[in-house]
């Protein structure tokens, strides 16, 4: 039975890359924001990013709040995090950034900058994202009387973004003095809440210093619903020649149906590679 499920697994991941699986989204009244928002993120993890970015589009025409239309644009930005495109998500994004500055919603605001310092960096633009980081913690900083806990998070964020973009810039040194210090910011004990997301970042870093098996040993406590945490851990195994754990992983983050940057990346890339080995044993057949 598990041989069989892995089969399906691997032939609808082939199917998926290769844009053949069926149209299932009905078609939402144009004016049902919560249908085209949720017809969108459903294509987007079919594959079908141009059909997805249309139902997008008339969710964000949809809203009925300012609050409705930026978190439209945010999605539609995670849209194409699919696609691996900063530039694209950068559209909307700052759209909705630029509302929550008008509101003075500085949280919001820093949060949306972060989101897309995410998208940009694992797109590949590095200068991109560590703009967009360095507005999300300026601003986050800017919430009026801002609690020591929330000043922290804002930090901790701040370290561990700077951390992973130093280690993508090929600076390992600099890299793993970033991850000293977000580690002492969560050693002040405020923010027990962000603790999950530290295993990510040293995991992160090991991994592309290449040091793989101190990446998967960090990982293995890192938040397990994750499908990019997912996905780099079966990364890991098949930098270490392990073909049979990596898709395991890699299995555990496509089979994830959430609409988010960490699945726009590592659903995607794990989605990819299970197509990959099913080519491969068809090739050898």
């Amino acid at each position: 039975m598990e041989a069989m499920a892995n089969r399906r697994l691997l032939a609808a991941a082939f199917l998926l890359l290769a844009g053949r699986l069926p149209a299932q989204t009905p078609e939402p009244p144009v004016k049902s924001f919560a249908l085209n928002t949720d017809a969108g993120m459903s294509l987007d993890l079919q594959g079908r990013y141009e059909d997805a970015r249309k139902y997008l589009d008339r969710a964000i025409k949809a809203a009925r709040t300012d609050p409705e239309k930026a978190k439209a644009r945010r999605t539609m930005a995670i849209s194409y995090a699919f696609t691996a495109d900063c530039k694209g998500a950068e559209k909307f994004s700052r759209q909705a950034f630029d509302y929550y500055l008008s509101v003075n919603d500085f949280f919001d605001a820093g949060e949306t900058a972060n989101e897309l310092g995410r998208i940009c960096i694992e797109s590949g633009d590095l200068a991109k994202a560590s703009d967009w980081y360095d507005r999300g913690h300026e601003t986050g900083l800017q919430e009026p009387d801002i609690k020591d806990a929330r000043a922290d998070v804002w930090a901790f964020r701040w370290y561990h973004a700077k951390a992973r973009l130093a280690v993508r810039q090929g600076k390992p040194e600099e890299a793993r003095k970033l991850v000293a210090r977000a580690k002492a910011v969560l050693d002040k004990g405020r923010i027990p809440e962000q603790q999950p997301y530290f295993p990510y970042l040293a995991g992160y870093v090991a991994f592309h210093s290449g040091d793989f098996k101190a990446a998967l040993s960090e990982l293995e406590g890192a938040l397990q619903d994750d499908p990019f945490i997912l996905s780099l851990t079966g990364q890991c195994h098949e930098k270490l020649g392990d073909p049979a754990s990596a898709r395991r992983f890699y299995e555990k983050a496509a089979s994830l149906q959430v609409h988010s940057v960490p699945a726009a990346f590592g659903r995607t890339y794990a989605v990819a590679r299970l197509a990959a080995f099913l080519a491969e044993r068809i090739e050898r057949r």
